[in-house]
This record gives C-alpha cells, sequence and structure tokens, in this order.
C-alpha cells in the first residue's frame, strides 16, 4: 500500500507514552494499526445500526444465549487445547 506523510496534533503524553513503548521507526505503524482498528469498530457500529434498524433491538435473552454460547465455546477449546478456528462438534 502506498504511503503519504500527514501532519497530525496528539497529546503530548499520549505521544511519547507510544513512542517509549514502540520506539521512533515504530511510532507510525502503531498510528495506522489504531486507525485500522477504529475504522473496523466504525463499521461495525454502522451494521449493527442497519440490522437493529431492520430487525429490532437485540433483546437481553438474545444477549444472555450468545453470552452463554460464548462460554461454552471458550470451555470447550480450553478443555480441548484446540487450536483456534477448530470446528466445535455443535457447530457442524
Amino acid at each position: 500500500m502506498a504511503t503519504k506523510k500527514y501532519t497530525v496534533t496528539l497529546p503530548e503524553e499520549l505521544a511519547e507514552e507510544i513512542r517509549q513503548d514502540v520506539g521512533s521507526g515504530g511510532f507510525s505503524a502503531y498510528v495506522t494499526r489504531a486507525i485500522e482498528r477504529q475504522r473496523e469498530r466504525d463499521r461495525l457500529g454502522e451494521l449493527v445500526a442497519r440490522l437493529e434498524e431492520e430487525h429490532g433491538p437485540v433483546t437481553d435473552d438474545e444477549r444472555a444465549a450468545a453470552e452463554a454460547e460464548r462460554r461454552e465455546f471458550e470451555r470447550y477449546f480450553t478443555e480441548q487445547g484446540a487450536p483456534a478456528g477448530q470446528q466445535h462438534p455443535k457447530a457442524s
């Protein structure tokens, strides 16, 4: 991907903390990754808004069921020592 230099203003303390953590050569890469993550979050937020407009908001019961299923998957993979991405038996 082509790159272009931009000037941004950041709080000095925050910028210096990042620079200390990543070194001077890693600063731009760090900021790039942070912007990419924020764009992903923004797009996910837009998707959620569209889906809620179409189907209505997620109910507390639906959230609880999804959380229970997430915990079940996590427990299964922890117990099995399964590598990430391995299919859970219930998912087949």
